[in-house]
């Protein structure tokens, strides 16, 4: 699913204005954006949490030249699924009977 078929769908379900949607949308993820570079954990219960989290710098082969590099330490984002998120995913799979 794309942005477009995102805000397509909540349209649909809510009654609101596709634009509107569209609008919420982009300052929720300002919003998401903002609060994690400051540090903080966005949790969504129910739903899960984005959270700041820290590469360790390392080195590499690059592999067209075969040089050794140094990727240096930086940040990264990290989404960490919720207990009924997780639940709702796994929820068609199919249970494989244990023959001992």
């Amino acid at each position: 699913m794309n942005r477009a078929q995102l805000v397509d769908a909540i349209s649909t379900k809510t009654n609101i204005t596709k634009k509107d949607v569209d609008l919420i949308l982009t300052e929720y993820m300002k919003q998401v954006k903002k609060a994690v570079q400051k540090d903080d954990n966005v949790r969504l219960i129910g739903f899960g949490t984005f959270k700041k989290t820290k590469r360790a710098g390392r080195y590499y082969i690059h592999p067209a030249t075969g040089e050794r590099a140094y990727a240096k330490t930086k940040n990264s984002v990290r989404f960490v699924p919720g207990k009924a998120f997780k639940k709702k995913v796994n929820s068609k799979l199919k249970k494989k009977k244990v023959v001992a």
